[in-house]
């Protein structure tokens, strides 16, 4: 009863990790932890899932930033000559598009834009 406790403490808070991680993801230390945690709760193999935690962050962390540089990028394109790092165009280009780290483009609706105002009929 106490390993399947564990089995389920250890999988909340992997899956709270893997969805609370907004600003930059955790990387090898963050995911290596829980990695550990979850190899240790199945049968003692601690050390191995500290390794494939550890290599599952570094490359959610190259996709986040590699995203990252591609808005810096578009950003560059639409605001020639605008200063600053590429975390900080990029979170330039998330506030002028509606979009949030993990995603490119915009998921809202095409139709989704408000109704033009009906046009006044004379009397």
């Amino acid at each position: 009863m106490k390993k399947y406790l564990m089995l389920a403490a250890a999988t909340g808070l992997l899956a709270t990790s893997l969805t609370t991680a907004q600003a930059e993801p955790g990387g090898c230390l963050k995911y290596g932890a829980a990695g550990a945690v979850g190899g240790h709760v199945a049968n003692h193999h601690g050390f191995l899932g500290a390794m494939g935690g550890c290599v599952t962050g570094m490359y959610v962390r190259h996709r986040y930033r590699k995203e990252a540089r591609a808005k810096a990028a578009l950003y560059d394109q639409e605001h020639p000559g605008a200063k600053g790092s590429y975390e900080q165009k990029a979170t330039a280009y998330d506030v002028e598009h509606s979009t949030s780290p993990g995603q490119m483009h915009n998921t809202a609706p095409a139709n989704s834009a408000p109704a033009a105002p009906a046009p006044a009929q004379p009397e």
